[in-house]
């Protein structure tokens, strides 16, 4: 298989997404004026595209919630952003892979959010010791978090993803992979742990214990105090759908544990299914939260909403596969990734195998734009078309991260 030449980065919304509404753009825009002081307007967000007037019809299916936006949604509407080109960054992209290029972080966002992170990690729930901290400092979870998320108004809202991010890699490294992680008993330290961000409703006599659990351990009380701090500024229906999304993660990492207990290697597609679930999805989905607004439940739950983020969450968790390919090809062990599952169970070689990975991941994100743009069309609410531009951030944020953090990452020599 020849090694692919790179592909021309273009929008992440493509074409389609400018068939939006004139007569929702035209109002919208004039709430916006009267709330841009108070909203702001951080680097690197896409401007919109200019409304049209051939306005599509909405299909039957959306009729009743095409009515909005309402509350949060409205008030944290932007339409127009300064846009700022991309600086070189650091790190080579994988060749060929469909991507975006993204401005660097804001470098003064960067330090305050590093700041407050490690001090939320060392000072108030003990998540790491001493020995850990190069690897923590490595991580740059401020420039991943303020990469991904262009629009959010303040450093505070900022940090409601970063404690979640944090939390959820101690999960993954303390009770599935690095530091102390088996397959063996994963069940019941992740339904526990599930706890901290669903609560137990039991009775009297049992409560204290429960709630004495969730200091127990590193990953427990970085779930508790993380969702803590979301649901204070999250609405009941961003919380609720939160847990679902962590959840269907924990439904993935008891999938892939199994595999290894059996030492077995799944199919493709099976892989890719447990991936559609052990992904970056609880990430993107509460790109409102962050950006201060509300993307109403009835919209969320439409399904050409929920394909278009399942499609988000599966193209950038093959991102990770791809980069982080040959550290987990050192570390102890068979790590399962989609290069060593299509290398594996289609009987192609290494290089082989990463090079169709990287195809499987373009069509993914073919496939997301398409269905953004798709979507975008036929449900002219502003709250919907920031969603998805935020979701689109997300994920060139997320593959700008991976190519530029040499401390974790580096490519196979396939080319």
């Amino acid at each position: 298989m020849p090694a692919p030449e790179p592909t021309p980065p273009r929008s992440s919304l493509p074409e389609a997404a400018a068939h939006f509404g004139a007569y929702v753009l035209t109002d919208a825009a004039a709430r916006a004026r009267d709330i841009t002081a108070a909203t702001g307007g951080p680097p690197g967000a896409p401007a919109l595209p200019a409304p049209s007037a051939d306005v599509p019809a909405p299909s039957a299916g959306l009729e009743r919630v095409l009515r909005g936006p309402t509350g949060l949604g409205t008030a944290g509407l932007r339409l127009t952003l300064p846009e700022e080109p991309p600086a070189p960054a650091q790190g080579t992209p994988v060749p060929g892979l469909y991507h975006h290029p993204v401005p660097e972080p804001d470098p003064v966002r960067v330090e305050e959010v590093s700041r407050r992170i490690k001090s939320w990690a060392l000072d108030e729930v003990s998540l790491y010791p001493d020995d850990w901290e190069e690897e923590f400092d490595g991580f740059s979870v401020g420039r991943y978090m303020v990469g991904c998320h262009p629009d959010a108004p303040t450093v505070d809202h900022l940090m409601i993803a970063t404690r979640l991010m944090v939390a959820e890699n101690a999960v993954d490294d303390c009770y599935c992979e690095d530091h102390g992680g088996s397959p063996i008993g994963l069940g019941e330290r992740l339904l526990l742990a599930h706890t901290a961000l669903d609560p137990l409703h039991t009775t009297r006599e049992y409560q204290p214990e429960w709630a004495k659990s969730l200091h127990s351990d590193a990953p427990r009380r970085a779930y508790r105090s993380a969702m803590e701090y979301f649901a204070q500024t999250a609405s009941a229906s961003q919380i609720d759908r939160f847990r679902h999304d962590m959840a269907r993660l924990h439904m993935g990492y008891l999938a892939e544990a199994a595999w290894a207990q059996q030492d077995h290697v799944p199919e493709v597609w099976e892989y890719l299914a447990m991936r559609q679930f052990n992904n970056f999805r609880p990430c993107p989905t509460i790109t409102d939260t962050v950006g201060g607004y509300e993307l109403p439940a009835d919209l969320h739950a439409q399904p050409a909403m929920q394909k278009v983020i399942a499609l988000a969450g599966n193209a950038t968790t093959i991102v990770n596969d791809l980069y982080s390919y040959t550290k987990e090809l050192d570390a102890p062990g068979r790590h399962l990734n989609l290069p060593v599952v299509i290398a594996e169970r289609e009987g192609l070689s290494d290089r082989d195998a990463y090079l169709k990975s990287v195809e499987v991941h373009n069509d993914l994100m073919h496939d997301f734009e398409t269905e953004a743009a798709a979507l975008a069309a036929d449900c002219p609410v502003p709250s919907v078309q920031r969603f998805l531009r935020g979701v689109a951030a997300w994920v060139d944020g997320n593959h700008h991260w991976h190519q530029t953090n040499t401390y974790r990452y580096s490519l196979p020599d396939f080319w």
